[in-house]
C-alpha cells in the first residue's frame, strides 16, 4: 500500500514537500525515486535515491529539490523548492528501476506563474 500526499496549488518560487509513506517496501534493499507526468505526455524521472544514500537528480531540477527517506517510517520525501510552471505534474513514487512503474495514483502539483 502507497499513500503519497503533499501535493497542491502554488505560485512560482513556492515551496512543497510530497510525501510517499509505504508498506511492504524495504528501503534498505531497494533505490526509491520519484517520477512525474505531465497531462498529455510520457512519465519521466525526477530524482532518485540509492540505498548506499547516493543521489541522482535530473538537470532541471538540481539545486531545487531533494530527495530523502526515512526508513523507520518506511516513508520517501521530496522537498521542493523555488517551484517552477514547468514542475507542473502529477508525482509518483516508484522503485528506481526501468520501466518507471508508479506505486501509487500519484499526487498532483500546480505551479502558478
Amino acid at each position: 500500500q502507497v499513500v503519497e500526499s503533499g501535493g497542491g496549488s502554488v505560485q512560482a518560487g513556492g515551496s512543497l514537500r510530497l510525501s510517499c509513506k509505504t508498506s511492504g517496501v524495504s528501503f534498505s534493499r531497494h533505490a526509491m525515486a520519484w517520477a512525474r507526468q505531465v497531462p498529455g505526455k510520457g512519465l519521466e524521472w525526477v530524482c532518485g535515491l540509492y540505498t548506499e544514500g547516493v543521489t541522482y537528480y535530473i538537470d532541471s531540477v538540481k539545486g531545487r529539490f531533494t530527495i530523502s527517506r526515512d526508513s523507520a517510517e518506511n516513508t520517501l520525501y521530496l522537498q521542493m523548492n523555488n517551484l517552477k510552471s514547468e514542475d507542473t505534474a502529477v508525482y509518483y513514487c516508484a522503485t528506481f528501476s526501468t520501466p518507471i512503474t508508479p506505486w501509487g495514483k500519484g499526487t498532483l502539483v500546480t505551479v502558478s506563474s
